[in-house]
């Protein structure tokens, strides 16, 4: 049983909370055990994932009393790379649910996920160059592929925390919920996603995330299988025949 990460099911929306005094640090234990219920869910795919911490912190980044020389950097580096790169290659649309702080490594764990919601008052940011050390989970690389090289440059380089109003004005963050009552808010959102065209939403994630890193062309021609593929599905069947039925917004999927 897991130590650090608690994880059931709500509904069609599986969530893993953080759980890890003080301040939800990711170390090597508990990425090992994030690994773990990633490969769970994997087996047994859930409507959608939301990913959070505690009603404190979402994770302060990794456990600096792990870091060492150069041969734990790189255990350090491959294990994260790992681990993040099994949450973004989900085929469900994934969801890190943000209070407080999510710094470095934290930051790194929700950039891996499809959506970052966060509570009015959070902070978030890539600290690692006040420690002499730069981003190795991926801070240099999927938040410039989100916010552009420019503004992640300003991040990174001063290693400064942004406010939720902020994140959000950027495009770090895609919405800011009232901390009161913030993960209700956070789970109906993911829910509004679990109860789509599961198979569908899954096509879309792929061609955008394979899409933007091939030639325009190649992503084209992508899509395009794609949305053949797409037609292959009950829930396709259903909702185009709501469509002409009753019109959009009214289909109710069953995630085939």
């Amino acid at each position: 049983m897991s130590s650090f990460v608690a994880a059931e099911r709500v509904g069609k929306v599986a969530v893993l909370r953080i759980e890890r005094p003080r301040a939800n640090a990711l170390s090597l234990e508990l990425l090992g055990e994030l690994a773990a219920e990633i490969d769970t869910l994997a087996a047994d795919l859930p409507g959608a994932v939301v990913i959070t911490g505690t009603d404190r912190v979402f994770s302060a980044g990794a456990d600096v009393a792990e870091f060492g020389g150069t041969a734990r950097a790189a255990e350090l580096a491959q294990v994260f790379g790992s681990v993040l790169e099994a949450i973004a290659s989900l085929p469900r649309a994934t969801v890190a649910a943000i209070v407080g702080y999510a710094l470095g490594g934290g930051l790194e764990l929700a950039l891996a996920c499809d959506f970052r919601v966060v509570a009015e008052g959070a902070r978030v940011g890539q600290p690692e160059i006040l420690l002499g050390v730069i981003p190795g989970g991926g801070g240099t690389q999927r938040l410039a592929r989100l916010i552009g090289p420019a503004r992640t440059k300003d991040l990174v380089l001063t290693g400064r925390q942004v406010g939720a109003e902020e994140a959000l004005r950027i495009g770090l963050a895609d919405r800011v919920f009232a901390a009161d009552g913030f993960f209700e808010q956070a789970l109906e959102f993911a829910s509004t996603l679990a109860n789509g065209p599961t198979v569908a939403l899954a096509l879309a994630k792929r061609a955008i995330d394979e899409g933007v890193e091939i030639p325009l062309a190649d992503g084209l021609a992508l899509e395009r299988r794609l949305f053949v593929s797409a037609f292959e599905t009950r829930d396709a069947e259903i909702g185009v025949r709501s469509f002409l039925e009753k019109g959009p917004g009214h289909a109710a999927f069953v995630g085939a």
